[in-house]
């Protein structure tokens, strides 16, 4: 289990030693450098072929793999190569969906790992088509605290926030909205039927990350898609 997470097999730091404390610094740190070793060869990979690589993250079920679905499917009518890497604990469900819009999709099952790292992305993208000029869309495991340190070798990290989440998600998990260069505030089709305040969540994206672009959409109904797929245009320019 990773040690970067915090999880069950680590104790809490302060119930360590001095030594073993430091220890568990230095193998964290290993750990990410040797995944960015390998992100940085991803990285060369897919700029070999123009292509753009997303790395999005979310909380589960904040309506990821639809929004992927219908995005792919523009993309294929825009006449833009595109590939997708689904990173899941179990299941194959995701890739299926993804498949079944014609679009070559790897399965990553990760088993009791929470994210994805650079190593699982180098191997997949094997197995993948070459993407000239094309994109690279990388779900990641739903989860918003261990994906946020870990490069795979992407151009950015593209957060996907559910408005049935609550407006304060972004001081929740600041480090994965520090880290986005996109937030797609998802299932906007949903607000007349909540209590979402959409201002308030907006300030505290901002306030967390004052850079932060914002695109509100809905994956059923098509809201904001227009935004979303000439900021992909634009992104795959710059790649």
């Amino acid at each position: 289990m990773c040690t970067i997470c915090g999880c069950e097999t680590t104790p809490h730091p302060a119930h360590h030693a001095p030594e073993t404390h430091t220890r568990i610094l230095q193998l964290e740190q290993d750990i990410l450098a040797g995944n960015n070793h390998v992100a940085s060869h991803v990285r060369e990979h897919l700029a070999a072929h123009h292509t753009l690589a997303l790395n999005l993250v979310s909380s589960p079920g904040s309506g990821k793999t639809t929004l992927l679905v219908e995005t792919v499917q523009r993309l294929r009518a825009r006449q833009r190569p595109v590939a997708v890497i689904e990173g899941d604990q179990q299941t194959s469900f995701d890739a299926e969906r993804i498949r079944a819009t014609g679009v070559a999709a790897i399965q990553i099952n990760t088993g009791k790992g929470c994210h994805l790292d650079a190593r699982m992305v180098h191997d997949a993208l094997h197995d993948l088509p070459a993407l000239d000029h094309g994109v690279l869309m990388i779900e990641n495991v739903g989860n918003l605290v261990c994906p946020s340190a870990f490069d795979l070798g992407e151009h950015g990290k593209v957060l996907v926030f559910s408005v049935t989440e609550g407006e304060d998600k972004p001081l929740k998990y600041p480090d994965m909205f520090q880290a986005a260069s996109l937030i797609l505030l998802n299932k906007c089709d949903l607000l007349p039927h909540l209590r979402f305040d959409v201002d308030e969540a907006l300030r505290f994206i901002h306030q967390v990350n004052p850079d932060a672009a914002v695109i509100q959409l809905s994956a059923t109904t098509g809201q904001g898609f227009d935004d979303w797929m000439g900021w992909l245009e634009r992104q795959c320019t710059a790649a």
